[in-house]
């Protein structure tokens, strides 16, 4: 049994441990709030990109590159955005498990012919694919220190060049969209080839069959500037969706930690005074018993 001096340094422990997982959550909430302005910001302007690149596309008579679609895919590539940092919860195993299970029903072949390459944003995300021996040919740990478009469209600009070039048949993203503070949705998107909306998306974002449209120049010329950015945009929106859920996910689990520590010091707490008080009792009863002894002496 623990004595008084053990339970009384485990409660200090417990205590500044609340400390510092409450000044966490704190630090994640500020975070958060910033991440969610940003992510919220982009979120119209690549709803309505897809829509409109989809149009385009749609009325494309060119020979496009970016819209080639393969008879035999031969090599895909995946980008897995995770997290730097860890303390989220299971905010990136649940998402790393969703890929394993993406990659064993979907992408099976490609890795069984050592055809499957990946790239890892973040440090989480390096380590772990690189231990389970997959072709990881990119790795960006600190990616999130410096979040910023530009870094992030050097990026995409080269696996799209690379799928331009044929190197690569499929390329997709996986990442864990933003849904509430403590929930996320794990998402493997296919960014190329690239696939029209359906038909029930293009009808809510109020892009009909029958508008008829006049560009200027012309259909394929504009469709040709704008698929790199919309391209560009599928992978800036999986970054700051990314970062915005594990913001969420941090405040939850530091959140959690707190009042897990909490009870765990009421409970050693109610156990440190009730050994204080049986020793006490002790104390008492060996005064008493000795004073009997003296009088009876």
């Amino acid at each position: 049994m623990a004595n008084l001096r053990d339970l009384r340094n485990r409660i200090n422990s417990i205590k500044n441990t609340q400390q510092i997982t409450k000044a966490m959550k704190m630090v994640a909430a500020a975070k958060l709030r910033k991440a969610q302005q940003r992510m919220t910001a982009t979120r119209p302007y690549a709803n309505k990109m897809s829509s409109v690149v989809t149009r385009l596309a749609s009325v494309n008579s060119a020979e496009y590159d970016l819209l080639r679609q393969p008879e035999e895919p031969q090599k895909a590539l995946l980008i897995v955005v995770g997290s730097d940092k860890g303390l989220c919860g299971g905010f990136n195993n649940n998402l790393f498990r969703v890929v394993e299970t993406h990659i064993s029903e979907k992408l099976k072949s490609f890795r069984d012919k050592d055809n499957l390459h990946l790239i890892t944003i973040g440090k989480k995300a390096g380590a772990y694919f690189t231990k389970r021996n997959y072709q990881v040919i990119e790795k960006h740990p600190g990616f999130f220190d410096d979040l910023n478009y530009e870094s992030t469209s050097k990026l995409m600009e080269s696996a799209t060049q690379k799928f331009a070039n044929g190197e690569y048949d499929h390329v997709q993203i996986a990442f864990n969209e933003f849904k509430t503070v403590i929930a996320q949705n794990r998402l493997v998107v296919n960014v190329l080839p690239f696939e029209m909306e359906s038909e029930e998306n293009r009808s809510e974002s109020g892009i009909h069959e029958y508008t008829d449209y006049i560009y200027e120049p012309d259909a394929d010329t504009i469709l040709e500037k704008l698929l790199p950015v919309h391209l560009n945009m599928q992978l800036w929106r999986a970054v700051l969706e990314s970062n915005a859920s594990e913001q969420g996910a941090r405040m939850a689990a530091m959140d959690n930690a707190t009042e897990n520590a909490k009870e765990l010091e009421e409970e050693l707490s109610l156990k440190y005074n009730q050994l204080r008080q049986s020793a006490i009792t002790t104390e008492i009863s060996e005064i008493v018993s000795g004073a009997a002894a003296l009088e009876g002496a």
